[in-house]
């Protein structure tokens, strides 16, 4: 890459890789930060698409070749694992949603290892991939599709309207209103008990996202600012590779975290929608 400055390259590694309509230049790549702003909301970001449904089909695939080859002897230790990280999920399940439904279980398993997979990109050095990327003629690459508010929110919304949906299912449209309407206060208030519910339910998919993108944006950036050590001379590159070290093995709690508070919220936001209040 060309010499950068600091600014220019934190922005560099926190911009994505957005694919739109520019005003001037068309349809295609853009180039720079202000290129990609312009494109407006419905650019895409190519990388976080990449590599989301290509960890989510990294899942697929260890997941099922855990199936195919599942015994009743004495299980490897890859099935061990899998096996393991099944009864995580299942006992956490088991422990938090009352109702009866066959899918909560593996929307919460594919939530945990997905964003699990997803968060664990962030320990991937950050110059590596972004540099071979523009090596190969590509300007931006941003590796960890949870830093991308795009991904984070179309988690937490794809939860919020299975909760909808599941709560109207369960409890009627008449049901899930009276709801939304006639609590906690009186009937005769409410349009202030719709104003306060409203607002808590519409809290939930904000929340859940920003939680996710606010802790793996704000680890990303500490690694990029580590990183910009290596270049202050021997005692600074020395520092920085400690620091990056200490940093990374407190990360992991932080990416195995968010992943299983995502997962628990989920559960807990679709036992409500299926709990008669």
């Amino acid at each position: 890459m060309a010499a950068q400055t600091s600014t220019e390259y934190i922005q560099h590694h926190l911009q994505n890789l957005a694919l739109g309509v520019h005003p001037e230049n068309g349809f295609g790549f853009a180039q720079s930060a202000a290129e990609a702003r312009e494109m407006g909301f419905w650019a895409i970001h190519v990388d976080t698409m990449l590599w989301s449904v290509g960890l989510g089909a990294l899942f697929l695939w260890i997941f099922r070749k855990a199936a195919l080859k599942a015994t009743s002897g004495v299980p490897t230790p890859f099935l061990n694992f899998v096996e393991t990280v099944i009864e995580f999920v299942d006992q956490n399940v088991r422990g938090t949603f009352t109702a009866k439904n066959d899918l909560v279980a593996p929307i919460a398993l594919t939530l945990f290892v997905w964003i699990l997979l997803m968060n664990t990109m962030d320990l991937v050095p950050v110059d590596w991939i972004p540099h071979l990327a523009y090596v190969l003629g590509v300007p931006y690459m941003k590796v960890v599709p949870t830093t991308d508010p795009n991904a984070t929110f179309g988690l937490s919304l794809s939860i919020f309207a299975l909760t909808i949906y599941y709560s109207i299912k369960v409890k009627g449209a008449k049901g899930f209103f009276g709801e939304l309407a006639f609590q906690p206060f009186p009937k005769f208030l409410f349009p202030v008990n719709l104003f306060l519910e409203g607002i808590s339910l519409i809290s939930k998919p904000v929340s859940l996202a920003l939680r996710l993108f606010g802790n793996l944006y704000a680890g990303e950036m500490i690694f990029i600012l580590i990183a910009l050590l290596y270049s202050g001379g021997l005692f600074w590159g020395l520092a920085g590779g400690a620091l990056q070290w200490g940093w990374a093995v407190f990360h992991l709690l932080i990416v195995t975290l968010q992943a299983f508070i995502f997962m628990i919220l989920t559960i807990v936001y679709l036992d409500m929608a299926h709990s008669h209040h």
